[in-house]
């Protein structure tokens, strides 16, 4: 049995690896400041012995002995991290370098949730992650698309000076449920604007394209990586490609919504492409996304059903 630190463990992603890793037979310490982490999320969880919840933020040093750390605390929707810009940098910032420090005490393997957003507005398509992004340092996005960048550059650094067993994943567009229906991110909107027969905004034209991975794809993924040899980054993710508004029309279609699709101004700094190049992960770590798109929303439609 390992005794596992998951940070931000209450949120969207971090919720599912709690429950993946308790059914794996591991201790796992749950760790959240609860700004968009939901108690909901791993409730179910609270009566298992094996199972630890802290309230922290990692922005302030913490002590305990474990054998593993997922680093995946800090808001990840527009509306949630531009809230506090300073905040979200110093979450990737000041939270890395503490789990680095505490990874280095207990002799620990640490993974760094990062993203496709340090590779920005791309200029490769798809993105492999050789690619150094194209970057806007001091765009509204910024706080959240370089304080990864900067997450990354820590691990590395760390990994190299101090020989810490560090781990870099880079999640492209994921949904499923325990999704915040607030998060402000397409999959959520499009779904409950269309349960709620509201009318679906699109920002841009539409012919903007994302790919998106069911989230217990990518927790596989993430529980792969950990196990491996490699040090990253790998890419994680679906590559899928679709545009915005037929990914809008799907969604009708799956919910028999009579909602219509309107158009609003894009977002400055919002990129237009997202396809991620899965080769590494599907070499190194045998892994690729098996749940069909369909199937994946379906799910994540009766979600937000219950939620609603």
């Amino acid at each position: 049995m390992k005794k596992i630190l998951i940070t931000g463990g209450a949120g969207f992603i971090g919720s599912h690896l709690c429950k993946k890793l308790l059914n794996e037979g591991n201790y796992v310490i749950c760790l959240d400041n609860f700004f968009t982490g939901k108690r909901r999320n791993i409730e179910h969880l609270l009566s298992n012995p094996n199972f630890e919840l802290f309230e922290h933020d990692i922005t302030e040093p913490l002590n305990i002995n474990i054998d593993e750390i997922y680093n995946m605390a800090c808001p990840a929707s527009p509306p949630h991290y531009q809230y506090d810009p300073i905040k979200t940098m110093k979450t990737s910032v000041f939270g890395i370098i503490n789990m680095l420090e505490l990874a280095q005490k207990n002799n620990a393997k640490i993974l760094q949730a990062s993203t496709s957003e340090v590779y920005g507005d791309p200029k490769i398509h798809p993105q492999i992650e050789s690619y150094w992004g194209n970057v806007n340092p001091i765009g509204i996005r910024s706080c959240y698309d370089e304080g990864k960048r900067c997450a990354e550059t820590l691990i590395m650094d760390y990994h190299r000076q101090k020989n810490i067993d560090t781990k870099i994943i880079r999640i492209f567009n994921t949904y499923g449920p325990n999704m915040a229906p607030d998060d402000g991110r397409v999959v959520s909107n499009f779904i409950i604007q269309a349960l709620k027969e509201e009318d679906i905004t699109i920002y841009g034209d539409g012919t903007q394209t994302r790919s998106f991975c069911y989230v217990d794809d990518l927790v596989d993924g993430i529980i792969k990586m950990m196990k491996s040899d490699l040090t990253g980054p790998v890419n994680l993710g679906n590559p899928s490609e679709r545009t915005i508004l037929d990914f809008a029309k799907l969604i009708l279609e799956l919910t028999g919504s009579k909602s219509k699709i309107v158009y609003k101004p894009l977002p400055s700094d919002d990129p237009t492409k997202r396809q991620p190049d899965i080769t590494l992960a599907k070499t190194k770590l045998n892994w690729e996304p098996k749940v069909d798109i369909k199937d994946g929303l379906k799910y994540t439609v009766e979600y937000f059903k219950a939620l609603l």
